[in-house]
């Protein structure tokens, strides 16, 4: 069989079955073609993408503005590592820079390698800065988070499946309850050692829990007085999904940016991964101040990818559509829509529990228990009926859709959701 031959869905499991490693259960559907909000299997079958590639897709899939700059460039130049400089990355840097409201941006390529980015950085300085003896720094951390599957990261997660049997475990971390202010001054008060405070301002794949109002800009004022570095991780949250250009939105002026929202915080670090693309090419980022980001010389961290000329190309490209096409904005409108919406369905059906979230990155809690198969049950017969999405956690259904979905779109996916679920028998 040649490489490039059509393949069946079958075949196509098959494949990876067989030669894959067995790292991911995806939903039996094998896509081969995207457009917009819309991709198709390779039977031809149509459906609605309600998982946008876990937000990277927020700008659609294939977006010909985000595609023209990755193939040019690509016929340009597309790899020289950092042993040279090119004419590409200091034009993102800039970009970058001045479009989230911070000194400097330090290239990375995937939001796992972003996040161990941030922790060097602010243990650094930490060390430089701050005045804590050498490998003494702490850094506080929430439960249920989900920051990626390094060795470091996976030390500080409660998730089973991603610890168990990777040890021994990297130190130097304290883990408070997420959305937990009382915690988080115990945690500040309890050591003279804490370097940096790292959380999601959404909890994404912990089943998108959106914390109380306030919790972030007290978060961080909790920081500010005791020395401690705030870092926001916004791979998932950042760039428009949540209705905000960020989900901490303290950062940008919300006119300039086609945003919608009070600004609330501005991190020390912001790590951006994901749709920082459109799902493209990989790429991710740190921003930071100065102040923060200057304790990083030459030889401290790098990557021979990271900053490449595609990459910068393809990022100035994705954040221009996301202003240019206010998909903060039409996110914040059709995500109060879909939660109005599925809110009034909860009170019909009791098969659903409760609707949450912000902007389009949004979840449904399913009336079961956290081990039943529900949840992909239901998501199995939505992809029958032409909408993809995935469990989280066992009895949660995230749905994420890309940003430039339209309303009419929208209450059609409102409708394959509501219709799914009433029809469906345990």
């Amino acid at each position: 069989m040649a490489v490039l031959d059509q393949l069946t869905s079958q075949e196509a499991i098959e494949l990876e079955n067989k030669y894959g490693a067995h790292n991911y259960h995806p939903l039996p559907v094998v896509l081969s073609r995207g457009e917009g909000v819309h991709v198709w299997d390779v039977e031809g079958k149509k459906y609605y993408d309600f998982l946008s590639a876990y937000s990277a897709v927020n700008q659609g899939h294939c977006h010909p503005k985000i595609v023209d700059a990755m193939t040019q460039q690509a016929k340009t130049l597309s790899l020289t590592s950092r042993a040279f400089y090119n004419n590409m990355l200091g034009r993102y840097e800039k970009f970058a820079s001045e479009y989230f409201g911070f000194d400097k941006l330090l290239p990375m390529n995937t939001g796992a390698e972003a996040v161990e980015t941030a922790l060097k950085i602010a243990r650094k300085w930490a060390y430089e800065v701050k005045g804590i003896d050498e490998n003494k720094a702490e850094i506080i951390v929430c439960e249920n988070n989900f920051h990626g599957r390094t060795t470091t990261i996976i030390s500080f997660s409660n998730d089973p499946v991603a610890r168990k049997n990777f040890g021994p475990y990297t130190k130097g971390f304290l883990k408070i309850e997420y959305d937990n202010l009382q915690e988080l001054q115990q945690a500040l008060e309890s050591s003279n050692t804490i370097a940096a405070f790292l959380v999601e301002p959404i909890q994404g794949e912990a089943g998108v829990y959106v914390p109380s109002e306030g919790y972030l800009a007290a978060a961080k004022k909790m920081c500010e007085d005791h020395n401690v570095l705030f870092i926001a991780d916004e791979v998932q949250t950042g760039i428009a999904r949540t209705g905000r250009l960020l989900a901490t939105c303290g950062n940008c002026s919300c006119e300039d940016k086609n945003c919608s929202g009070t600004p609330e915080v501005k991190p020390d670090i912001l790590i951006l991964g994901k749709a920082l693309s459109g799902g493209a090419y990989p790429v991710s980022a740190v921003l930071a101040n100065n102040a923060v980001m200057n304790v990083i010389k030459p030889g401290n961290h790098g990557s021979t990818f990271g900053g490449n000329p595609i990459a910068a190309a393809v990022a100035m490209a994705a954040l221009e559509v996301v202003a240019d096409e206010k998909l903060a904005i039409n996110a914040d409108r059709l995500g109060n829509i879909f939660r109005a919406e599925l809110a009034e369905f909860c009170k019909e059906n009791d098969l659903v529990k409760s609707v949450r979230g912000k902007g389009l990155l949004n979840a449904i809690l399913i009336n079961d228990t956290e081990d039943s198969a529900t949840a992909w049950n239901i998501c199995i017969k939505l992809r029958d009926n032409g909408l993809l999405a995935k469990p989280t956690h066992g009895n949660i259904i995230r749905f994420a859709p890309p940003l430039v979905m339209t309303e009419e779109e929208l209450r059609d996916c409102i409708e394959i959701i509501k219709n799914t679920i009433s029809d469906f028998k345990k």
